[in-house]
């Protein structure tokens, strides 16, 4: 689902207003006047009791914007233009990747079931009659569930001839597929379990209220840009997610100071030829099946909630760990920053000394804004030929194509799509673990539709991937091996 909303919106605005406070010699009042400059008194566009209290939780957007959790917060009337001081003197970006703004929260009721005024209080009375804890009961004439006995198990919803029962959810807990969101019992607000987060960023997509951010690490990034060699790693799903071409978006990334840009297709091109080799050599080997491991989400998956499949994932680097070793062995003093729709990517990165910074395409959008720098009145840089099958990992089945591309003619590949992680999913592949699998190559990707649809995309997955296949038709195929 493509999540343009006014509260996505304002997170964006928040970044951009950050990027252009650090292009400004006023930098320290720009940024602490964010939260007056986009709720000033005269604005009728409170989402909250008051635009004070909207102004405080700009200032916390602002923090993680600038790369600082809510939760690390020590003394509130820390400014903003302090925390970016503090920023810009950090040598490492901070942990965890995410952080719950709680001054955002609106700690949502516990998820439940219950009848709206459409409820006719009709003679059937059939919710009454499914109801297997005697939890409805009817006054003035309209059916009322009793919290205190009902289970939510949803009986009386179907059972309802007008549709009038319905279920209220927890967005960002519903959204969850490990649970590691719930509501501190104290607040009522939500905490998230570190310890089984997978950082899919999927909560933050779906919070109604923006209230869950990822810390960012443009600043990082950007005072990288001054006078240090910075090299851009893009993810092949950047197609469609920024205005202009691929050739003028190389051009652009110079022009804010990267010092080269080399596509992540390139480093997918040398996942596929290993994970290919590896997928023969394990059905030789006589292993069921082997799964991919190039999405992040996936693998912290695994190791934190699904140990049974550990044993078929395979062992294959992800494609930023091949470009990224590329480019250290080219340039060992430049700075890598791997820019794409993922959150996850910052868990992996942590544990690849190649790569030093992770920026999403939200966050490349707000450093083009706060540079001034238009995509479309950029050159076109040359562009290497790189082959439809590395850059086809954009999108769900692009692995899977990849690996069938090189696999030998006799080997029966027999695909299997897990195109989007889920409680469901997640129980379907522990019983393959034990079990029998549909089939013998097992992709894998969190985001459904694949990365073109992850966390930190600014484009419509559906239109990226019309603008994908495009650059498809045009690509070469891919050779066994490109030397």
């Amino acid at each position: 689902m493509f999540h343009d909303n006014k509260a996505n919106r304002l997170r964006k605005e928040v970044l951009v207003r950050v990027a252009r406070a650090f292009y400004n010699e006023q930098a320290d009042d720009a940024l602490n006047r964010i939260p007056l400059a986009m709720r000033p008194k005269s604005t009728k566009d409170s989402s909250r009791c008051c635009i004070y209290k909207d102004r405080v939780v700009l200032k916390y957007r602002s923090m993680a914007a600038l790369g600082f959790s809510v939760e690390s917060e020590t003394d509130e009337l820390k400014s903003v233009s302090a925390y970016f001081e503090e920023a810009l003197q950090r040598e490492q970006p901070v942990d965890p990747v995410l952080t719950v703004i709680d001054e955002a929260c609106s700690a949502c009721v516990t998820t439940c079931y219950t009848a709206t005024d459409a409820c006719k209080g009709c003679l059937a009375r059939s919710c009454e009659a499914v109801c297997p804890k005697d939890a409805i009961e009817f006054r003035s004439g309209k059916a009322w569930l009793n919290p205190t006995t009902c289970m939510n198990c949803g009986l009386c919803m179907k059972a309802c001839p007008y549709h009038a029962i319905i279920r209220i959810p927890i967005p960002c807990e519903e959204a969850c597929p490990v649970g590691a969101i719930t509501k501190d019992p104290e607040t009522g607000r939500e905490i998230i379990d570190h310890t089984k987060c997978t950082y899919c960023g999927k909560c933050l997509r779906e919070c109604p209220f923006a209230a869950i951010s990822d810390l960012s690490q443009m600043v990082d990034v950007l005072k990288q840009l001054e006078g240090s060699k910075a090299v851009a790693m893009i993810a092949p799903s950047i197609i469609g997610q920024l205005p202009g071409t691929l050739p003028q978006l190389k051009s652009a990334l110079k022009a804010v100071g990267f010092s080269d840009v080399v596509e992540v297709a390139e480093g997918a091109e040398e996942t596929t030829r290993h994970e290919s080799a590896e997928w023969v050599e394990k059905m030789e080997e006589g292993e069921r099946f082997m799964t991919t491991s190039c999405c992040p989400a996936y693998i912290e998956t695994v190791e934190k909630h699904l140990p049974e499949i550990g044993k078929f994932v395979s062992d294959t680097p992800t494609p930023m760990a091949y470009t990224a070793s590329k480019v250290r062995k080219t340039d060992p003093d430049a700075t890598t920053v791997f820019i794409g729709p993922c959150i996850a990517k910052r868990v992996e990165a942590t544990r690849n000394p190649d790569v030093d910074y992770v920026l999403t395409f939200e966050e490349l959008g707000a450093i083009l804004v706060g540079a001034g720098v238009d995509v479309f009145e950029c050159e076109e840089q040359v562009t290497p030929d790189v082959s439809r099958e590395g850059r086809g990992f954009a999108a769900s089945s692009g692995v899977t194509n990849a690996v069938k591309a090189l696999a030998p003619e006799e080997a029966e590949l027999k695909p299997v799509l897990v195109d989007g992680l889920d409680a469901k999913t997640i129980r379907q592949m522990k019983m393959w673990a034990t079990k029998s699998c549909p089939g013998n190559f097992v992709e894998v990707m969190s985001c459904e539709g694949g990365c073109i649809a992850g966390p930190g995309t600014l484009g419509n997955p559906r239109i990226a991937k019309k603008q994908l296949n495009a650059l498809l038709d045009e690509s070469p195929a891919i050779q066994a091996s490109r030397f």
